[in-house]
């Protein structure tokens, strides 16, 4: 058996698709495992749990599409009226709705999939599908990275966040997104269909050892290095408030809204909870030949874990309402702050023209006064 036989594995959370015409056409979904791994009664092709396993997770992913796609296309819709404000905030936000919105848009092809048993999208289709995958992953995870840090510094240094205008932060997004493909672009290039014993198979055509080093620094771009950085910056945040708060004076004038935090940790939380398990999952069969698990566990573990990856594109359009509903009071707060502020300085400026202009004409008269009343002396003295 070749390196790459063993390499016919669940790869992405999309799931694997094989076609195989050898039983009827019958489309099965492989689960996460090397071909050559121990399969204890396997089900027989066409049953009726098959269909039904199909027909469920079909409906589920197709809620899941209407779902993401309203909420995260009424996200950019009210994202773009908004960031004619220039809000930071915003800008990221469009960058977590788009990719939200990109990898949503695989489930009609999988779907379809897994009904017509066939897979009609060619080479093409193989190496777009499975790659939006990592591209959408790592954009939205570098995104909320991004969004963490710039929470961090806005409570260290306000002055400097504040400078930074919105084409800086444009020019991070882009940033964000080409790194992101970056990174993808070896399972776009690696990556092909293969037809094999009448099978249409999508399978990486490197080595199985090359495979592992890439999922491997995969799982550390998107999960293990992102999550070290935003675990000290709230670590350390949280540090500031605390003090903030026993300290016996709080200066509370100089740290940003708290639930816009909360909101964006949040948000970290559940991309980590969806997609953690997608990644344990498929470590374990990088790292560990085999499992005693049967194939009926083992599909569902397959199905459970790519449920979870599209659920975090439908849960988050409505965290990024309530952060940019929080986001949105906290700059009228901050605006009507600086304009009481300016108002108190414009009033403090207006009152010591005041005062000045009090004090010179005083000064004035003074001098006038001690003036004229010796110039008569003067004058007789003369």
């Amino acid at each position: 058996m070749s390196q790459t036989d063993e390499l016919e594995i669940h790869f992405s959370a999309t799931p694997y698709m094989v076609t195989d015409t050898s039983d009827g056409g019958l489309f099965k979904i492989r689960p996460n495992t090397s071909i050559n791994a121990t399969w204890d009664s396997p089900p027989a092709p066409g049953s009726m749990e098959d269909m039904i396993a199909i027909c469920t997770i079909g409906t589920i992913l197709s809620l899941m599409c209407v779902i993401g796609v309203t909420g995260n296309v009424y996200t950019l819709l009210v994202m773009c009226h908004y960031l004619r404000s220039s809000a930071s905030m915003y800008i990221y936000i469009i960058n977590l709705a788009l990719a939200d919105l990109l990898y949503l848009l695989t489930i009609p092809f999988i779907v379809g999939t897994y009904f017509i048993q066939k897979w009609y999208f060619g080479d093409i289709g193989c190496r777009i599908l499975f790659s939006l995958d990592f591209l959408t992953m790592h954009a939205s995870i570098f995104t909320l990275t991004v969004m963490s840090t710039e929470r961090y510094f806005a409570v260290l240094k306000p002055l400097d966040t504040v400078k930074r205008s919105k084409s800086y932060r444009k020019a991070i997004a882009v940033v964000i997104w080409l790194v992101s493909l970056l990174l993808t672009l070896p399972m776009l290039i690696m990556i092909q269909l293969v037809q094999r014993d009448n099978k249409s198979i999508c399978l990486p055509t490197w080595s199985k050892l090359s495979y592992k080093v890439y999922l491997t620094i995969l799982f550390g771009t998107s999960i293990v290095g992102p999550g070290v950085i935003i675990g000290y910056l709230y670590i350390r945040l949280a540090k500031i408030y605390w003090v903030s708060q026993t300290a016996s004076f709080k200066q509370t004038n100089r740290l940003p809204n708290q639930k816009v935090l909360y909101l964006i940790f949040t948000i970290v939380l559940v991309f980590w909870a969806c997609f953690l398990p997608f990644w344990i999952w498929q470590l374990l069969f990088q790292y560990y030949e085999s499992f005693p698990l049967s194939p009926k566990v083992m599909k569902n573990i397959n199905y459970l874990t790519t449920c979870l990856t599209y659920s975090n594109s439908c849960i988050n359009p409505f965290l990024y309402t309530l952060l940019t509903k929080n986001y949105r009071e906290y700059l009228k707060n901050r605006q009507r702050s600086l304009s009481s502020s300016s108002g108190y300085f414009q009033r403090r400026n207006r009152f010591q023209r005041i005062s000045g202009r009090s004090l010179s004409m005083s000064s004035q008269h003074c001098t006038e006064t001690y003036v004229l009343g010796h110039a008569p002396l003067g004058n007789s003295s003369a």
